[in-house]
């Protein structure tokens, strides 16, 4: 994907952007909005592409406004890395593997914190 300078950036980090000025708003933006908030600077079919990308992949919702839509978030930064971290998981046959080597690679702090969060919810 190219932005109007010519230069290659990978979906995940132009995806990335997009969330971060959907985040940083308070209401719903268009595609014009998001466009403006973001760092890069993009063709404005670049971001209609990303934010119907990331509605696709149901990251974000979109509601009527004008000729086309305005676009908020579905979760915060964090419910979308747990998101990951689900889909992840869910893509390998043998759950129980997967996370005892998840543990294994945690800092002590790291399980500390999944101890704590596992007793409160036992």
């Amino acid at each position: 994907m190219a932005d109007t300078e010519g230069e290659r950036r990978p979906a995940g980090e132009l995806e990335s952007s997009v969330l971060a000025a959907l985040w940083a708003s308070e209401k719903p933006q268009t595609a014009a909005e998001v466009r403006t908030a973001m760092p890069q600077p993009l063709a404005r079919t670049t971001v209609a592409t990303l934010l119907g990308r990331l509605h696709d992949k149901g990251v974000i919702g979109r509601t009527p406004a004008g000729r086309g839509y305005a676009y908020f978030p579905l979760e915060d930064a964090h419910g979308l890395t747990a998101r990951r971290m689900h889909r992840e998981l869910d893509q390998d046959g043998d759950r129980s593997t997967v996370l005892a080597r998840f543990v294994d690679g945690l800092s002590p702090q790291d399980e500390a914190e999944l101890r704590r969060l596992l007793d409160e919810d036992a």
